[in-house]
């Protein structure tokens, strides 16, 4: 094989750090991952800079092993690179490069008055993890580092300035900061006129266009890898300066591109820590508090319902039954328990036997809830058992999808062609797909690549960007150069799956006070 036309793609997600390396066919041929998770220190979901420095030097080291191993060579140079990371939040930096204040990520809820506020004078809706609610919400505080901001960034865009000292990113990374003109394929300027009028009314010196990234479309070349930039991702030295870097994207993006699903009436789910669905529009939408609306990689409007809580309550439960299997003297690989629990919950009732759970590690905006407050609930006649509970857990992992789902194709009539599953939900074959089925109704496609996710979706756009011919879009691209021959398992619920998932979203909405009880008393 050769390396120097292998291109990288590096995904930072919410517990898993992780590289892929693909071929000039596209193909996964080596990979390397680092384990990490949050911190909620003083109230707020964090990670520190040392934490992402360290991961990608462990996930980078690991993937050089798994080359070194496989081809007996050093990682030194390859074709092309780019970096994606989980979206939105706050990142910001003075003019000398200081960090001013922690790293709010995604799931952080604390920008309700600064969201409502923004969706009111921009007449769009404006989600509390976006980058500009957390502005305007610091602004509305009067913290003191407000007024020294000179750049104002997200974990890719971050990240992807360290490597090639360029402060731009991709247009559907962009799009998670502020809101995004379609047609200009651009920050929308209008909006942007509005919040520079609030922010001099407040006596702020900057431009807010000063302070954001440029935005960049896919295929565009967003700069080289420096010296520096290669001892970031390579503290060994063997990687070599120079090589050409994509613009940057987010997790939204990059599972776009990881599952074809980059061309209008297409649309994915993404499931992991977070569970969002990307359906590509093609008409406008009304606002709607429980909508995004973001962009694909090449800039096109996209209906985003994103959920803060997936797979975390899921976890945490197959670690206590882990724990137990370990007790008993019965240890269990982690692996083999969870395609063991997630395939039982095929066995469980359609509507889980009278269990309902709800996932909320954290604040939840679909449903307006601000803090998380894990809660399991059963009937005293309710049928308990290890096949229901599984069920109960894993569709309460897709509830709160499902009810942004039903606005936009009950409500907003979107039309959808296709929808593909990728994210660690949907690594027990047949399960997680059968439960999205059941959810959204209608046929869910998962590709054999689905596990590789977010990396292998940035290697995409990466190698789109070095080998697209002139003129050829990404959607082109996609099409007929990586998806033509690309294998998938297609899958509809049965009507008992369905109907049960229906008769399941009843009862959690009609218990949801439960929820809202526990917040306010524990």
């Amino acid at each position: 094989m050769n390396l120097e036309k292998a291109v990288l793609g590096i995904e930072l997600g919410s517990t898993r750090i992780k590289a892929v390396l693909i071929d000039e066919n596209h193909i996964p041929v080596a990979q390397g991952d680092h384990g990490w998770e949050n911190r909620l220190v003083d109230g707020v979901w964090t990670y520190t800079m040392e934490d992402v420095t360290n991961g990608i030097h462990t996930a980078f080291g690991r993937l050089a092993e798994d080359v070194e191993k496989k081809f007996g060579c050093k990682l030194t140079k390859i074709g092309a690179v780019g970096v994606s990371a989980m979206m939105h939040g706050y990142l910001p930096f003075d003019k000398d490069g200081k960090q001013l204040a922690e790293f709010r990520t995604w799931r952080n809820t604390m920008t309700g008055e600064a969201a409502e506020k923004l969706t009111e004078a921009f007449h769009f809706n404006i989600p509390q993890r976006w980058s500009i609610a957390h502005l305007y919400q610091a602004m509305l505080k009067g913290e003191s580092h407000v007024a020294d901001i000179a750049y104002l960034t997200t974990l890719a865009g971050y990240i992807h300035w360290q490597m090639t000292g360029q402060k731009v990113m991709g247009i559907g990374e962009a799009s998670g900061m502020f809101p995004i003109d379609s047609d200009s394929k651009d920050y929308d300027s209008k909006m942007m006129a509005v919040f520079d009028g609030i922010a001099g009314e407040m006596g702020y010196p900057w431009k807010l266009r000063d302070i954001l990234p440029k935005v960049l479309v896919a295929g565009e070349n967003a700069g080289y890898l420096t010296e520096e930039g290669a001892r970031f991702l390579d503290p060994s030295g063997n990687l070599k300066a120079g090589i050409p870097v994509a613009p940057c994207e987010g997790d939204a993006g990059t599972g776009m591109a990881a599952t074809n699903s980059v061309r209008v009436r297409t649309g994915n789910v993404s499931a992991g820590t977070s569970d969002f669905a990307m359906l590509v529009t093609d008409h406008a939408l009304g606002v709607h508090r429980e909508i995004d609306m973001v962009t694909t990689p090449s800039g096109m409007p996209v209906a985003m319902v994103h959920c803060n809580n997936c797979t975390s309550d899921i976890n945490a439960w197959v670690g206590l039954l882990a724990e137990f299997a370990e007790a008993i003297g019965a240890p269990c690989d982690m692996g083999s328990l969870y395609t063991l629990l997630f395939k039982k919950a095929l066995e469980g009732d359609p509507a889980c036997g009278g269990l309902l759970s709800y996932n909320y590690l954290s604040g939840e905006g679909v449903t307006d809830i601000n803090e998380g407050r894990p809660v399991f609930l059963r009937k005293p006649d309710a049928k308990i058992g290890l096949a229901n509970f599984m069920r109960t857990h894993l569709l309460s992992a897709l509830a709160t999808l499902k009810i942004g789902m039903d606005i936009l194709t009950a409500e907003e009539k979107l039309a959808i062609d296709k929808i593909y599953g990728h994210g660690g939900f949907f690594k027990t074959p047949g399960v997680g797909q059968t439960m999205l089925s059941a959810a959204i109704g209608a046929p869910v496609s998962v590709m054999e690549t689905a596990g590789e996710g977010g990396p292998y979706g940035m290697a995409l756009l990466a190698a789109y960007m070095v080998r697209k011919e002139e003129g050829e879009s990404l959607e082109d691209y996609l099409d007929n150069k990586v998806f033509a021959g690309a294998k998938a398992v297609t899958l509809m619920a049965e009507a008992r799956d369905v109907n049960g998932f229906n008769e399941f979203l009843d009862a959690y909405k009609k218990a949801f006070e439960v929820e809202r009880a526990a917040v306010n008393s524990i």
